[in-house]
């Protein structure tokens, strides 16, 4: 019987450490999303998930942590879970502080587009009033950031589903050859930015010697004779000369790995975590080309979202690459529908607040705009006697303009706000709010509806944003206008990778990508390009053409600390001993726009990405010029100019000057103990005398 029972036991374990091979949890955390709280008496929220071709939906579940409100009434408020639009679920709350709800998932569950498509929507209450209840802050449900997809792995549609056009979904890293090329340059750049789109967040950029054995779904970037001999034998199609190649290597390998589990432990969720075995997919997608001019062609190709998209294949020949996708000249894009920066048409009813939230940069226009006219059209439904209704707009979640809703029925409306109310990445919210006669709202909450029109409604960017200093808030729409070079030292080219595919990312992260820059090592730059190009330029500190920048800020070249002017106390003193990255940005003597990175230190790669990214982000003034910022993430902001006091350059003053500096305090101290002990010599001579004197 025990026998029975011990091989029952292990049969059991087998067959769960079969399952757990076969399963990926991946939290909704880990997919970049936190905690999501849902708001209001009728709320809702929305999540794409773009699902990797390895994993088969049939079989895969969806599992919702969710935390109600204590206020709420638990037998009277309502979940439900649309997937793909579809209703999945819908039950009472029940008397748990953290709910959950298990669905499972089937392959009609995905849209045409590839994507997982979850809604949760909700309908809350906390008094038997529900005129009481249209603004009551208690009124919310949280959707927890543990919440996850059990997704089952299956190879046997591996080689079918996964081609070049979706492939870069499960792409982590791009490696480039040890010494790499400004061809390797340019295909890191722009594979690295062609990821980044996809939502790849942290992309590793390894030269190919010192790849991790983790990483096994990457980029190879490299024309066919400077691919590393260990995995050029998996490329079976040979490019001539002057051709480029796409080519998509796949294979099934066995890797031993943690899985984690949330379970529940006597009302507990814990973690548990189970060392398994599992059939990893290897994916490595070759960026290459028979010769330079064949390699050439592939990374232009690889700009292309139009060509890149539709590629079903594993492999593509490119024998001519005119890539009509990218422009040198200017385009006009100073008015943009909400349609073209992302706003679907969105029917809304209901009483109380109705909002729709739109997105928009100053990258999307054509110029950092210094005014923006905000143009809404719409319709709802007409207003009775008594009724009360009003349409808000809010930027950047403060509300910048509300007026009343009239028996028209036709919304049409604008306001313009100037450049110290927009910011480089702005929310837009459009609220319809209405109340019905008297307060009885018990019968009309479906009497009031309203749609914003997105192919009517517009941002008009009414003037350029023009300053006599260029600035950090102006970057990157300061380099839509004319021809952009990429400048980079030589013997500092492997370390700037990743931060050219940051740069890259940026110069094209808007609703019509058409910046291709030209790439150039710093010895090959003549005088009149510094005039005649946009320039960003990836320096050592000692690079000789950081001398023909007369118009920089600083003088990255030099040893320099910066003065806080109104307390005299050194805020930033440069050190080579920390791996800092140094931008600046400013006009050039053509008033072309001007962007130079430096980096110091032993982190030289580090250094660079972090500068390149800092410069992106949400920045709170509209003036900062130079950015110092550490691989630990720390990060200085400055406005610097010429005639700024308050930066000090250290190698220019005399030995003599800095001994002084350094050693002034312990000097005069000298002095006044040297004093003060003759002052006492000679008081004690002088004594002594008038004591033979009185003898």
């Amino acid at each position: 019987m025990n026998k029975f029972l011990s091989f029952l036991a292990l049969a059991l374990l087998l067959s769960t450490a079969s399952i757990a091979q076969q399963q990926a949890i991946i939290s909704f955390k880990a997919m970049g999303h936190d905690d999501e709280p849902i708001f209001g008496m009728i709320g809702s929220t929305s999540y794409f998930f773009k699902l990797d071709p390895q994993y088969e939906v049939t079989g895969s579940k969806l599992v919702l942590f969710f935390e109600p409100s204590q206020a709420l009434l638990k037998d009277k408020s309502f979940i439900n879970i649309l997937i793909d639009d579809k209703p999945a679920y819908s039950n009472r709350l029940t008397g748990d502080s953290i709910q959950r709800i298990v669905l499972n998932l089937s392959r009609n569950d995905i849209s045409p587009g590839g994507f997982l498509k979850i809604q949760v929507k909700t309908l809350a209450t906390i008094s038997d009033d529900k005129c009481r209840d249209l603004d009551n802050p208690g009124m919310w449900i949280k959707v927890k950031n543990y919440s996850y997809l059990s997704l089952t792995k299956s190879d046997k549609n591996f080689f079918s589903n996964v081609n070049i056009s979706n492939c870069f979904d499960s792409k982590k890293a791009i490696v480039y050859p040890a010494n790499p090329t400004l061809h390797d340059l340019k295909a890191v750049a722009w594979a690295y930015s062609r990821l980044k789109k996809t939502g790849i967040a942290n992309i590793g950029v390894y030269e190919a010697d010192k790849k991790p054995d983790s990483v096994r779904n990457y980029v190879m970037v490299g024309n066919m004779s400077s691919i590393p001999d260990g995995v050029k034998g998996l490329v079976k199609v040979t490019p001539q000369d002057g051709e480029g190649l796409f080519y998509l290597h796949k294979a099934i390998t066995l890797a031993t790995d943690t899985v984690t589990q949330i379970v529940n432990v006597r009302n507990t969720l814990l973690p548990i975590k189970t060392v398994v075995t599992l059939k990893v997919p290897t994916e490595i997608l070759f960026v290459t080309g028979g010769d330079d001019a064949g390699y050439e062609k592939t990374i232009t190709a690889l700009g292309n979202m139009n060509i890149l998209n539709s590629t079903f294949g594993d492999y593509l020949l490119i024998g001519t690459a005119e890539n009509t996708f990218f422009k040198t000249v200017d385009e006009n894009r100073s008015k943009l529908t909400l349609k073209q920066i992302g706003g679907a048409t969105n029917f809304m009813s209901g009483i109380g607040s109705l909002k729709s939230e739109y997105n928009f940069k100053n990258s999307d226009f054509s110029f950092t705009p210094k005014e923006v006219e905000i143009h809404f059209q719409g319709i709802y439904s007409s207003l009775a006697p008594g009724d009360r209704g009003f349409f808000n707009i809010y930027l950047n979640g403060s509300l910048i303009s509300s007026e009343k809703l009239d028996v028209s029925g036709k919304l049409n409306t604008s306001i313009t706000i100037n450049r110290y109310q927009h910011h480089k990445y702005n929310t837009l919210e459009a609220e319809f709010r209405f109340y019905p006669n008297s307060g009885n709202c018990n019968n009309s909450f479906t009497n009031f509806f309203s749609e914003i029109d997105v192919d009517q409604s517009y941002l008009e960017s009414k003037d350029p944003f023009i300053t006599n200093d260029l600035s950090f808030y102006q970057y990157p729409e300061a380099f839509n206008s004319g021809t952009t070079r990429i400048v980079v030292t030589r013997s500092y080219a492997k370390y700037a990778a990743a931060a050219m595919g940051e740069i890259i990312y940026e110069l094209n992260n808007n609703i019509n990508a058409n910046n291709f820059p030209e790439f150039v090592y710093s010895d090959q730059v003549q005088p009149g390009d510094l005039k005649k190009y946009n320039i960003v330029a990836l320096l050592s500190k000692d690079d000789k053409l950081m001398d023909d920048f007369p118009d920089a800020p600083i003088k990255f070249n030099q040893k320099f600390r910066i003065y806080n002017s109104d307390n005299n106390k050194t805020v930033y003193r440069l050190s080579d001993s920390v791996s800092n990255g140094l931008a600046q940005i400013f006009y050039g003597r053509s008033n072309n726009a001007t962007l130079v990175l430096t980096a110091t230190g032993t982190q030289l790669a580090d250094a660079f990405l972090a500068a390149s990214k800092s410069i992106t982000e949400q920045l709170s003034t509209l003036s900062s010029n130079v950015c110092i910022s550490d691989v630990n993430s720390n990060k200085y902001l400055f406005n610097i100019n010429k005639s700024s006091e308050n930066l000090e350059y250290i190698d220019t003053k005399s030995a003599l000057t800095r001994f002084w500096e350094s050693y002034n305090l312990y000097i005069l101290l000298g002095i006044l103990i040297l004093i003060l002990l003759s002052f006492l010599y000679v008081r004690s001579r002088i004594q002594r005398s008038q004591e033979l004197f009185n003898d």
